[in-house]
């Protein structure tokens, strides 16, 4: 039994071949099924994880695999993965990291505990990693093995944000981007902003604008009714989606993180912007993966585009990373993983157990069938029994006694060990 971990991150491969390989959450269940179509005829268990940082699979072996079949479906998979993000396989190997067994889990604890982020702690990936959990299962695509790795996780992740700082750095993506207005603009109260999208991410950021009292929020999102509440708890304004291209002459600074697959702001739009606002200059920040700006946009004059890397490599500059909460967490991730380590052992002798079982019954019966026909035929009742008895105990040592007498040297001390510990134990 093992568990396999294939992906690309923030730390592995460039913004753009990170949005190759986004997965919306709807898709993530038809996804699972046709990795797993195309692992056949191993029928692992499969789960996927796409965010803004990150596309990764995992997939999950029962108790019957060995190694060597796992390791044997780590190219299928890179081969499907690369397919998926219209990449060659090498080329995703080249940005991709692999994991196995109980570095496999180490990965996926860190990852939900936020450690793997690309702001340290930030809460929005535990959320999705139990959503794309719950797809996976939705789909028929999970089994006990990654079932518990993922359980697990959770509980690690709990543990830590409970027990440690970690999520007091989640603020730092929101206060650099902030910092980043501060800088291009002396005074935010004198400033609009445009917010696109309603997510997690977005509202850490608004909430983060809005302390600073700008003279104008807006919400802009393509669900109107979540666009509308968060408007609401921030006390901004309303934008349909639609006319987003039209309104953004009105504002310096403009905030987006979508789902989108395609870039909801263009060129073209905000050169006519440029031009309405007569060259005054905009901040414009995008985090989405895959991006919701054209990098284009990126050089114009008075236009000053971050992205989602970009404000990562602030955070990282203003040392807002602090070791001791570190420290403590992974800790705390490594009690998970020799745990998870221990159960994959455990679980991974369930195939022998079920073989004892298998023989001891085979014997069981075998005798009980013996002894039945020596009653048919009359025979004593306490012989009969004499004689079970000891057919079952004779076939029961006999492997034991057998590697005794033809052992010899370290093999031979080793079976006398193994003989005391399971047969004579109250003698050792």
């Amino acid at each position: 039994m093992t568990v396999l971990a294939l992906g690309l991150n923030h730390g592995s491969a460039p913004l753009d071949l990170r949005g190759r390989f986004a997965m919306p959450l709807e898709a993530l269940g038809r996804n699972v099924q046709a990795l797993r179509q195309h692992l056949a005829p191993a029928e692992p268990e499969v789960a996927i994880l796409s965010t803004c940082n990150r596309t990764e699979v995992y997939v999950g072996l029962p108790a019957s695999a060995c190694p060597r079949h796992a390791m044997a479906l780590a190219e299928p998979a890179i081969e499907w993965l690369a397919a998926q993000g219209g990449t060659r396989p090498a080329e995703l190997r080249e940005h991709s990291y692999f994991r196995e067994g109980a570095e496999a889990a180490r990965h996926a604890f860190r990852v939900a505990a936020g450690l793997d982020s690309m702001v340290l702690g930030e809460p929005q990936i535990l959320g999705q990693m139990k959503a794309a959990v719950r797809e996976a299962g939705s789909a028929g695509a999970l089994g006990t093995t990654l079932h518990q790795m993922f359980q697990r996780s959770f509980a690690v992740a709990k543990e830590v944000r409970s027990r440690t700082e970690i999520g007091a750095h989640a603020v730092s993506m929101a206060a650099a981007a902030v910092r980043l207005a501060q800088q291009l603009f002396d005074d935010l109260a004198q400033r609009r902003v445009l917010f696109v999208g309603a997510g997690e991410m977005i509202e850490l950021v608004a909430t983060h604008f809005a302390a600073q009292k700008p003279l104008q929020m807006t919400v802009a999102n393509r669900s109107a009714d979540r666009g509308l509440a968060l408007a609401q708890r921030l006390g901004a304004a309303q934008l349909p989606l639609a006319e987003l291209g039209q309104a953004l002459p009105n504002f310096d600074i403009v905030i987006s993180c979508t789902a989108s697959s395609l870039p909801l702001i263009g060129l073209g739009a905000v050169e006519r912007a440029l031009k309405a606002r007569k060259r005054r200059p905009m901040l414009m920040i995008d985090l989405a993966v895959p991006r919701d700006i054209e990098p284009e946009v990126a050089q114009l004059d008075d236009i000053y585009l971050y992205t989602v890397d970009d404000l990562a490599q602030q955070v990282q500059a203003n040392g807002e990373r602090r070791q001791a909460a570190v420290a403590h967490a992974e800790a705390i991730v490594n009690a998970g993983v020799d745990s998870f380590a221990q159960w994959l052992e455990q679980r991974a002798s369930v195939p022998l157990i079920q073989a004892l079982h298998k023989q001891t019954e085979d014997w069981r019966q075998a005798e009980l069938g013996k002894a039945r026909r020596a009653l048919a035929r009359g025979q004593d009742v306490d012989a009969v029994m004499e004689a079970l008895s000891t057919a079952l105990t004779r076939k029961m040592l006999h492997g034991a006694l057998s590697e005794l007498h033809g052992s010899a040297g370290d093999a031979h001390r080793q079976w006398v060990a193994s003989v005391q510990r399971l047969f004579l134990r109250d003698s050792v």
